[in-house]
């Protein structure tokens, strides 16, 4: 029995968290045929309906947990994962079960496999056996395996909380009671860190046994750190390695070519950023293994005598097989996400019908970076949202801010020590009061774009988990807020909703959905993404211009511009894209002379 054959996994993409609820039951939909997703375990509310509809559907014994229940947020977490792998498992045994006994099912699953699967060619061979029934049965045992049931940390979203006005313990904040409802759910699988460093929170990571090696080497809980460059996956690296843990996947992934909220880089684009991991990761696994090995010495814990695995993914805006196939040989990377154009498969993602219906007829133009997040960091999102309809009805009437019933993401402490959330009506009335009493001091122009900035937030927690209880008929109390949904701009280019087949036969190009629109190359897109974002963060800036802002500029346009010349001569000799490489080029040599016309402004004298 080959032990590495068995664990090897049966598709090269992935399903990336997708907002608080978009994936929130993604693993029970696609698992069993081995397709990994990641659910987001923030919101412990829509977990613990999500526990109690999936309880009564599959008939299961799981009790409601109470917010009265000592530590109840991290037991909700680790109750629905234990009850998703339970559900995954048995899903899987029956799947098994089906394409053994039925050569229609099996012929359907083996249409979803990469070509490049060996598995997928011993499959076709079985199929082709006389003795099909006794040969399939012991191969399906040896070498399928469910897709990974991973989560989703966002690092920031770490809110201290309070009892009678008294501030818990730090394991009691919002982050890390996540990690501890995932750290002690059954799963085997990676819990993905995104948003940045959170000190505090790594270090929590060390009071779980399972994040740490047995004495196989074997890991029962990964870190998956999702990065946009190499310093940066250096330095969280490190500083896990030094505690004795090791990140087993960087996931890389575009700063603006993504959905959800967007991360921009330095101008650096996301080629030469996967050419500095492929070129040097080497570099991240020694010197990880490294500190990784004293400190598990120091810990008295296992010690692992080579590096254990590391894997390079990457994903944001991918769209068709051959970017797909492009980023898998050119970076060597181990898997490519494929997000958004997700949210049209019903099998897949919880969406309600009126926003997949939004998401179909939207096009390129309706596509925004926006400035909806209390979290200060610009937000995908599309035009025509339930959300944004209630936001404008509310506003008509003068009223604005939610009733933040959740508060996740109450984290300003301008006016409260236990945090208020920007998007909350109390802070936007404190904010207005302010603004109005400044009104005869600033132009008409200044007060509109002002006020716009404080209302313009939205309420995330309830906005992005809405669909989920829209689509499965679950009961939603409080004020009606509608539907945030936050795709990237790569889906303007899907106009069609479709089956789980469909898409993946997309993506190992044995089918393709996309119309005949013309769409741009994803390199070409993310750099249009970056010039834009680059001329509205100058004709945005008010403030005094100094040194260090016109050296942040020209480095960002200078990482522009390499990143276009690193293109050129990469896409020359790759092979790939030759039916469209001299309008590629075209493209990028436009872009380039729109970028060198953008004028740095000068230090007035």
């Amino acid at each position: 029995m080959n032990i590495k054959m068995i664990k090897k996994p049966l598709h090269n993409f992935h399903i990336p968290v997708m907002g608080l609820a978009y994936t929130i039951d993604s693993p029970i939909r696609v698992a069993q045929y081995g397709i990994s997703s990641v659910i987001s375990i923030i919101d412990d509310e829509i977990i613990e309906k999500m526990k109690n509809f999936y309880s009564k559907k599959f008939n299961l014994n799981y009790l409601g947990i109470s917010t009265k229940t000592e530590d109840y947020r991290a037991k909700r977490i680790t109750a629905y994962l234990d009850m998703v792998d339970d559900i995954v498992n048995e899903k899987f045994t029956a799947f098994k079960e089906e394409i053994t006994k039925n050569k229609t099912a099996l012929k359907s699953f083996v249409e979803m496999l990469p070509n490049t699967s060996e598995l997928k060619n011993s499959l076709i061979n079985l199929l082709n056996q006389e003795n099909f029934a006794s040969s399939i049965r012991n191969f399906v045992e040896t070498h399928l395996i469910p897709g990974n049931i991973d989560v989703n940390i966002m690092t920031k979203v770490d809110k201290d909380n309070f009892r009678k006005n008294e501030q818990l313990p730090i394991i009691y904040n919002d982050a890390h009671a996540s990690l501890r409802g995932f750290a002690k759910s059954k799963l085997s699988s990676s819990m993905v860190l995104s948003a940045g460093m959170n000190p505090r929170l790594y270090s929590y990571i060390e009071e779980f046994d399972d994040f740490f090696p047995d004495e196989n080497g074997f890991l029962k809980k990964k870190i998956i750190l999702k990065v946009s460059d190499f310093r940066s996956a250096m330095i969280q690296g490190n500083f896990l390695a030094k505690k004795g843990l090791w990140v087993s996947e960087y996931r890389i992934e575009s700063g603006l070519n993504c959905g959800g909220h967007a991360f921009a880089t330095e101008g650096l684009l996301l080629g030469p950023i996967m050419e500095e991991f492929k070129q040097r990761k080497d570099e991240l696994i020694q010197s990880a293994h490294l500190l990784m090995s004293k400190a598990l010495e120091q810990k008295e814990k296992f010690i692992v005598s080579k590096p254990l695995e590391m894997k390079i993914t990457v994903q944001g805006g991918v769209g068709t097989s051959e970017e797909h196939d492009f980023l898998l040989k050119t970076y060597n990377v181990d898997s490519v996400g494929w997000g958004s154009p997700f949210l049209l498969v019903p099998e897949a993602t919880s969406v309600d019908t009126e926003t997949r219906e939004l998401l179909l007829k939207s096009k390129e133009n309706d596509y925004y970076l926006s400035n909806l997040s209390p979290l200060g960091v610009p937000f995908n999102t599309v035009k025509g949202t339930s959300n944004e309809i209630f936001r404008r009805n509310k506003e008509n009437r003068n009223h604005y801010g939610s009733s933040c019933p959740k508060k996740l993401l109450a984290l300003s402490k301008e006016f409260s020590n236990e945090g208020i959330c920007t998007a909350s009506k109390k802070y936007q009335d404190i904010k207005l009061e302010k603004l109005e009493m400044e009104k005869p001091h600033i132009t008409a122009e200044e007060f509109q774009k002002r006020k716009e900035d404080i209302t313009e937030k939205a309420c995330l927690c309830v906005g992005l988990v809405n669909a989920a209880y829209i689509e499965q008929n679950i009961e939603m109390k409080g004020e009606k807020q509608g539907v945030v949904i936050c795709p990237g701009p790569n889906l303007a280019f899907f106009d069609k909703e479709v089956s789980l087949s469909q898409m993946v036969k997309h993506i190992y190009g044995n089918a393709n959905i996309l119309p005949a629109n013309n769409r741009p190359n994803m390199f070409i897109n993310e750099l249009k993404l970056y010039i834009d974002h680059f001329k509205k963060e100058i004709s945005d800036f008010s403030g005094i211009i100094t040194n260090s802002q016109l050296k942040k500029w020209k480095g960002f346009k200078e990482n522009l511009l390499a990143g276009i010349t690193y293109y050129d001569n990469l896409f020359e000799n790759s092979g790939f894209f030759a039916t469209r490489l001299s309008e590629i080029k075209n493209q990028f040599e436009r872009y380039k002379l729109m970028l060198m016309e953008i004028e740095i402004p000068e230090i007035k004298q």
